[in-house]
């Protein structure tokens, strides 16, 4: 069997979405010929942990933590300066764990006689990683992974680095892009992106989505059912563009014309959130009867609590790059066989998925009109006893992580 050092700074036990796509790869890897090696860093000052998802680590797999250096990571009085000095480190804050793991990552690849690397963003830093492997060790295979955008992150481009900083971000991303032997992205429009803002001919980058485990579900009766109360769950962060407020407006109109019994509604929100925050504002619309906010919870919980729903609730934000990506969760929402109400850019590479799979209704992330029109079919069709749709199995189903693993593993094949 062939070794591949997967260098992935987030890993179980860290918790949150962005550990998903490596501990999957890793899960199946074997399955198609591949012996991963994990390399990242210690987990002990990480502030979201979910245990549980170790359980996807098969026997036997090597995994190498380095201290984290994570300054971000400080508690008590330094804990303030150290979120300031991360905020200044370039590309990321883990920039520290990469440059002081340089050693421990190159004895690692000599004693397990290692040839090929797969390395992971975000952290960007990852990809730093991968790329001194490759300067020192040219032989090496180097595969470099993007969950999100770099540079074109929404994100970054809603709050812009100074040129400088920029600038010297541009050119690592570039490096990346051109010494790295295969490149994968997370949707068609990325890849795009990626190609045409570096002037790339393209021809070994490769679309790799993310999606969704049917093993994670094996143990959970996915018979759906009807709540005393209609039921709507959103799971993930809110942040940045991310945000609720159209979504509220909407319930609130909605409540306050009589069109929904507001007894009749409940909304639980799962994540990590500042819950003050997000209670101060749901008090603010007159919907504290309507909204139960449960926290971060481990992932089989989480998908227990979709199973647990009426309706699923997808939330985006708009703005420029808004188009490239899938929301994470789109991918379990898919396989939960609950109606999803899909508050997006309409014209993304998320809408479109939800639109060609069937699992639910697009409303544009700022039309709050189309919202509350969404909101109310599917209230009307729950009072009713008729909240069922039928989607599309056979689009579903190319997005489950065993056959994602198939397509990393064709792409490691084509390295040779």
């Amino acid at each position: 069997m062939k070794k591949v050092l997967m260098i992935a700074n987030q890993f179980p036990p860290m918790g949150g979405s962005g550990v998903q796509r490596s501990v999957k790869f890793v899960k199946h890897l074997r399955s198609f010929g591949y012996e991963p090696i994990v390399f990242t860093r210690e987990a002990d000052n990480t502030p979201l942990k979910d245990e549980t998802l170790l359980k996807d680590v098969p026997e036997g797999v090597r995994i190498v933590r380095t201290p984290a250096r994570e300054c971000t990571e400080f508690n008590g009085i330094m804990r303030i300066p150290g979120k300031a000095v991360g905020k200044l480190m370039i590309p990321d804050s883990a920039r520290l764990w990469a440059e002081s793991s340089k050693k421990a990552v190159l004895k690692l690849i000599k004693d397990e006689d290692i040839h090929l690397v797969y390395t992971t963003s975000a952290p960007y830093s990852d990809h730093l990683l991968g790329r001194y492997i490759k300067r020192m060790m040219p032989d090496i295979r180097w595969t470099a992974d993007f969950r999100d955008e770099w540079t074109n992150n929404p994100y970054t481009l809603d709050n812009p680095y100074d040129p400088i900083r920029t600038s010297i971000e541009k050119k690592m991303e570039y490096s990346v892009l051109t010494e790295a032997d295969a490149l994968i992205t997370n949707t068609p429009v990325m890849r795009r992106n990626f190609v045409n803002n570096n002037n790339l001919k393209g021809d070994n980058f490769y679309v790799i989505p993310n999606g969704y485990d049917a093993e994670d579900f094996a143990d959970y009766d996915l018979t759906k059912r009807t709540n005393k109360k209609m039921t709507m769950v959103y799971t993930g962060a809110l942040y940045g563009r991310r945000k609720p407020d159209t979504f509220f407006e909407a319930l609130k109109e909605l409540k306050d014309e009589g069109k929904i019994d507001g007894s009749k509604v409940l909304v639980r929100l799962i994540g990590n959130y500042h819950k003050d925050k997000l209670q101060a504002q749901i008090d603010g619309f007159s919907l504290t009867e309507q909204f139960e906010i449960v926290g971060y919870v481990p992932h089989n919980v989480c998908i227990k609590h979709q199973l647990d729903s009426d309706v699923l609730v997808l939330i985006e934000g708009c703005g420029r790059g808004a188009d490239a990506f899938y929301t994470g969760k789109i991918f379990e929402y898919m396989n939960t066989g609950r109606p999803v109400l899909a508050i997006l850019p309409e014209n993304g590479a998320a809408a479109d998925l939800v639109r060609k799979s069937g699992i639910g209704t697009v409303a544009h992330t700022e039309n709050v009109s189309a919202i509350k029109s969404a909101v109310k079919d599917y209230y009307d069709k729950w009072t009713e006893g008729r909240l069922d749709f039928e989607p599309d199995r056979s689009v579903i189903e190319r997005f489950e992580r065993r056959e994602l693993t198939k397509k990393l593993a064709e792409v490691f094949d084509s390295l040779k």
